[in-house]
């Protein structure tokens, strides 16, 4: 008898049909001892797969990959993420890939493909940013009953290269601030003593700082929490010598008073003044970190000043300080000093049991 594929007899000799869904998944169903109706069975879940019929997706509605994609930004990206800019950009290009496709009939091995193809056109980080998006907006699609499961739920994300760790050097720091015009430099200074980001710098008002007990507060950072920021004395000289605009609450703004967003070109001409390359604004944060790691401040405490939730972001600097783990160990060895040392009192007892111990050995 011909064998037909997806079609199994089990030990107990009842029939067994095996095949995907559209989704990619493996579905396996036992029909009963009947050959015959086992390959009718086979055959019409065929043609329902073919015909969109099968199983849950006739219940589904037939959504089009772009139209689920603008609901998606709007209803869920907008609304609960600052960085939705980042998720439009990444629909964009899943759009080229699987827009005029139905939501049910994108299957793992598609996005497989296009996880390969993408991987040849840009950077593994960039890959997977647009894999997270997708498995976001399949997951949402789920909750909000448009599919019946996700079929982006078990695709792996590319191994990404350490990250990209640039900072400068005292010497260099030195050379950056020299270079700095006058509106440039208290922008700088911040950045590199309290760590901040762009965003946070440029946003700042005067009610933030509390000169009294050298704080800054930040309510709008990028993980939405508040976050307060210590100020050392070069800080505070900074601020104090930014001249303040009349009409405007903003520490950094222009003559109309709005806040300063491109410092590019200027920061640029600092770089270039100081003979400093492959340097970026953002490795003014770096920078902060770094220096700190390397004055021996405790991981931990570096990652609360950036404002970090998870250690493994910050932990990138600790190889930065090649004295902290025996500094870590040579902690340990002095407590444990104090455990093993004896006293002068407990020494002689200790030595007269040692006598002792002899005594007898010599006599045995």
């Amino acid at each position: 008898m011909k064998k037909l594929k997806g079609l199994k007899q089990k030990k107990n000799g009842m029939w067994m049909i095996d095949y995907r869904s559209p989704n990619g998944k493996r579905r396996r169903e036992t029909i009963g001892y009947s050959r015959k109706l086992a390959e009718a069975v086979l055959a019409k879940r065929k043609v329902e797969i073919a015909e969109g019929r099968f199983l849950d997706v006739c219940k589904k509605e037939k959504i089009k990959f772009e139209d689920f994609a603008a609901e998606f930004l709007n209803i869920h990206c907008k609304a609960n993420k600052k960085s939705w800019k980042s998720d439009f950009y990444n629909l964009e290009t899943l759009k080229g890939y699987f827009g005029g496709k139905y939501l049910y009939t994108i299957a793992i091995k598609d996005i497989e493909k296009f996880k390969l193809e993408r991987s040849g056109q840009v950077g593994p980080a960039t890959v997977n940013r647009e894999l997270a998006t997708l498995k976001t907006m399949f997951s949402k699609a789920v909750i909000w009953d448009k599919l019946h499961e996700s079929t982006a739920r078990n695709v792996k994300f590319l191994k990404e290269p350490a990250g990209r760790l640039r900072f400068l050097e005292r010497e260099e720091i030195v050379k950056v601030l020299a270079n700095c015009n006058k509106r440039l430099r208290p922008v700088v200074v911040l950045a590199l003593n309290t760590g901040m980001r762009r965003g946070e710098l440029f946003g700042l008002k005067w009610h933030d700082v509390d000169f009294k007990n050298n704080i800054i507060t930040l309510l709008d950072t990028k993980n939405g929490e508040k976050r307060e920021v210590y100020i050392n004395e070069q800080v505070k000289t900074a601020l104090i010598r930014v001249r303040k605009h009349p009409e405007s609450p903003y520490i950094f703004c222009n003559s109309l008073g709005k806040p300063c967003h491109d410092i590019r070109k200027s920061f640029f001409t600092a770089l270039k003044k100081s003979g400093i390359k492959d340097f970026h604004f953002h490795d003014l944060r770096h920078t902060f970190a770094s220096q700190l790691v390397m004055s021996g401040i405790d991981i931990n405490t570096v990652r609360e000043l950036l404002g970090h939730k998870d250690i493994r972001m910050t932990l990138r600097y600790s190889h930065l300080s090649p004295s902290h783990k025996k500094h870590a160990v040579d902690v340990l060895g002095r407590r444990m000093d104090t455990f093993w040392t004896l006293s002068p009192e407990s020494q002689k007892s200790e030595n007269s049991n040692i006598s002792q111990t002899v005594d007898i050995e010599l006599v045995k």
